[in-house]
Parts: structure tokens; sequence; C-alpha cells
């Protein structure tokens, strides 16, 4: 059994229900530590709905938070949910993200890594 993240009619991802489960425990974790909507709703006969809007920006945030982390273990736990949130964001069609730099603290290039992965990713996420 599957689950479908949309956005209107289009489907954005259909993944197995486990990965829809822990993904989506994930969502309500960060923001919570973020204290920002998703835009990703919730779960309901196996759809949910996405608002881009609030993806953009919740997404911002979320990358900004995992580059701006200076501690190597959380950037880590968080690395998997940032890349898959980046394929989505760009399925729904966010348009150029805006990360503020911080002196000093997120370095260019570990930005391009994760859209790098978030790429490869994109092509193991099924729609």
């Amino acid at each position: 059994m599957s689950q479908y993240y949309e956005v209107g009619d289009e489907t954005l991802w259909n993944p197995a229900s486990g990965a829809a489960r822990l993904f989506h425990r994930q969502v309500a974790l960060f923001e919570e530590e973020l204290g920002l909507p998703s835009g990703i709703g919730p779960m309901e006969m196996d759809e949910c709905q996405i608002d881009p809007a609030a993806l953009g920006v919740f997404t911002e945030a979320l990358v900004a938070r995992h580059g701006h982390a200076g501690h190597a273990v959380i950037r880590a736990l968080s690395e998997g949910f940032v890349t898959t949130v980046l394929v989505l964001a760009e399925r729904a069609g966010v348009g150029d993200l805006r990360v503020p730099p911080l002196p000093g603290s997120y370095e260019a290039s570990a930005e391009d890594a994760l859209r790098a992965a978030a790429r490869e990713l994109s092509g193991r996420m099924p729609r």
C-alpha cells in the first residue's frame, strides 16, 4: 500500500506506507523545532495535500537551520529529511529558495551538496 503527496491533482511523491509514516512524523518534529507550518497536510485516506507557498517558507527555514547547525550529529540526523523536503519543494514548483548566509557558518559548498543529494534522491522517489 502507498500514500500520495499531492498539490491539487498532481502527485509529487508516492512512497510506501512505512516511508510515508516515518516522513510524516519527521514533518511534525521539524514543524515544532522551527515553529512553522510545513504546508504538508494530514494523511487522509492515503492522500496528503501540500500547500506550495507554506512549503517554500518551511523549506527555506529548514535548509537554513540545517546549514547553520554547528553540530555534526544534528546535521547528520536531519540531512535525509532536508533532502526529501527539497525534492518535494522542487516538484511543488517552489521557486528559488532564499537561504540567508550567516558569516562563517554555512558554506555554499554544503548547500550545493544538499541540492546534489536532492537531485539524486529525486530519481528514487516515485511519483
